[in-house]
């Protein structure tokens, strides 16, 4: 019959006994309790029915020869495997020993000679019922398992994809150090960093409710929009707009990303952070001094668009300074005893840091120690950043590399931005991505956005704006440069930049001419061209020296508000 509800139909019941009167009367019991008897004269008879027949239950003497019970329940049960084929000896023997050692060679129970009919039945019920209820465990463990696999399986196809968009970028960066352990496949934790166009650094560190798929779902979008817009120029305020904006869509309610934003420019020594919802940040100045970065914001994907806050702490910073960020990870790490790390611990490891840059290495050092495995901790993310200038030639951001043979080569654009625009919108993103089309050019992204910016800079703040590039040597001068920026950006009226960019191929490369023109009044171009290091100048300092660096020619028309820069550039 078939086994599916074997509690509703017949057994096969193996019986092992040398004595054919109890073997007979066992098999009657059994026959009349509606079950089938199999019947085996000594133990070895017992194992080769048991292989034949695959009895549910097995009723086994002690003594027998040949081989006895205890022998005989051994190989039934090495034979069973992950089966459960119940055993019950039968035995008039009362020794306790003898009794016990019945049980460690695989008997589960006892029934005394001689038999009772009423006992017999109610333990082959019960033994029946274990042995379905095993059976059911057995079949859920074994779907649970071949669920599991396939779901690790689909992890790592999705993880694949993960690390394909949320990928390293610049986190081999001779100037950054990092820790990031997982306790999944997915890690709550998020870091990126990517290099921008213009020089230094973009560096995206978060923490989203929860870790695994769910947290990994929420990194993807992340990556992809920190990675593409910083890859394309655009500046921390414009990256966090977009991200925030994003998973404020995406996110279901209650799920949201502590996150802190840093923009690094290490040629001006310059640090801007933004802290929504991570543990405090420090600055490890040369000195000794320990500047505190709060958080001054809510998490991203928290507050509607029109509600969020982009507004960044700006720090000058000294070379060799170090900055130190960590997810809630670091503090909370705890120990064999269950105790955490906690802040005071990591004050005390700070303090005791002799020079900045052994701040890593002294931090990630009395966290193993006290926490023992860090291997054991979730979503365990710090990295330290020294202010110090590193070659970024040999490594752009993902997303400019030489990865396409096809695109524009040969074009014309015309751009033109007017009044309030100046004021609400920066274009420098959209034109690189212009001139970025151009196969081969993408790895010079550098030194085009560098021309870029510093022609819409000029044009912007000296020739529209009039505000003199001499307040910014101090302190004091820069801050009220950018205040008064602020509040003639407002008061602009019939003002325009335009740009027209032409490409033109070469045999080994191309030439990119920008020509930047500002309806402002203009300036003394000559008298620039002759003391381009004199401070009074408006092209004067760093932006002159950089356009005629990076270009084959820099020439002033007009009045001196419309510049033509001519850059000529090789695959080599």
């Amino acid at each position: 019959m078939d086994d599916a509800f074997p509690e509703q139909g017949s057994l096969r019941i193996l019986i092992a006994d040398d004595s054919d009167t109890d073997r007979l009367i066992l098999s009657k019991l059994v026959e009349r309790q509606g079950h089938k008897p199999i019947g085996a004269a000594d133990g070895d008879e017992a194992v080769a029915l048991f292989c034949k027949h695959d009895p549910h239950i097995v009723l086994l003497d002690l003594i027998m020869p040949r081989m006895d019970g205890m022998e005989a329940a051994r190989q039934i049960k090495m034979l069973a495997g992950e089966n459960l084929v119940p055993v019950i000896f039968l035995t008039s023997i009362s020794d306790a020993r003898t009794l016990a050692k019945c049980l460690e060679s695989g008997g589960d129970d006892f029934l005394s000679k001689p038999y009772n009919r009423v006992i017999l039945e109610a333990k082959i019920n019960a033994f029946n019922r274990m042995r379905l209820m095993h059976r059911t465990l057995t079949q859920q463990r074994d779907l649970i398992r071949n669920r599991n696999r396939k779901l690790l399986q689909e992890q790592e196809v999705a993880k694949r994809v993960f690390d394909n968009v949320a990928h390293t970028g610049s986190l081999n960066a001779e100037n950054l150090r990092y820790h990031a352990s997982p306790l999944s496949i997915f890690n709550g934790d998020v870091l990126f960093a990517c290099r921008r166009p213009s020089g230094g650094m973009h560096i995206l560190v978060g923490d989203f409710t929860g870790h695994g798929l769910p947290a990994a779902i929420g990194a993807m979008p992340v990556a992809e929009i920190f990675y593409g817009m910083t890859s394309k120029g655009f500046g921390c305020e414009d990256v966090l707009r977009e991200i925030n904006q994003k998973l404020k869509r995406i996110l279901p309610v209650g799920m949201f990303c502590c996150a802190a934003f840093i923009q690094a420019d290490f040629s001006i020594n310059q640090l801007r952070v933004w802290n929504g919802g991570l543990p405090n940040g420090y600055l490890i100045r040369g000195d000794g001094r320990r500047e505190v970065l709060r958080s001054r914001h809510l998490p991203l994907g928290v507050l509607s668009p029109e509600r969020f806050s982009v507004d960044a702490e700006v720090i000058s910073t000294d070379p060799g300074d170090v900055l130190l960020v960590a997810t809630d990870g670091i503090v909370e790490a705890e120990n064999a005893e269950g105790d955490m790390f906690g802040e005071e611990r990591l004050l005390a490891t700070l303090d005791s840091v002799m020079a900045p840059r052994q701040v890593f290495d002294a931090v990630m050092g009395a966290v193993g120690r006290f926490a023992s495995d860090l291997r054991t901790q979730d979503d365990l993310t710090v990295f330290a950043l020294e202010m110090t200038e590193t070659d970024e030639s040999s490594e752009m951001s993902a997303g400019l590399t030489l990865s396409a043979v096809s695109g524009a080569t040969e074009w014309l654009c015309h751009y033109e931005l007017s009044d309030q625009t100046l004021g609400q919108f920066n274009p420098l993103p959209l034109l690189l991505h212009i001139c970025m089309e151009v196969p081969g050019l993408r790895h010079r992204s550098g030194e085009v956005h560098t021309l870029l910016s510093e022609l819409y800079t000029n044009a912007l703040e000296h020739g529209i704006l009039k505000l003199p590039s001499e307040w910014k040597n101090t302190p004091e001068g820069f801050g009220r440069y950018y205040a008064e920026r602020a509040r003639r950006l407002e008061r602009i009226r019939g003002q325009s930049i335009r740009f027209t960019l032409r490409h033109s191929p070469s045999r080994d490369g191309g030439r990119l001419v920008i020509e930047c023109h500002d309806t402002g009044e203009g300036f003394d171009y000559q008298a620039v061209l002759q003391h381009d290091h004199d401070p009074q100048c408006r092209y004067a300092g760093r932006g002159l020296v950089l356009l005629r660096q990076l270009s084959h020619s820099l020439t002033f028309h007009g009045n001196g508000n419309r510049v033509e820069v001519v850059y000529d550039w090789s695959f080599t």
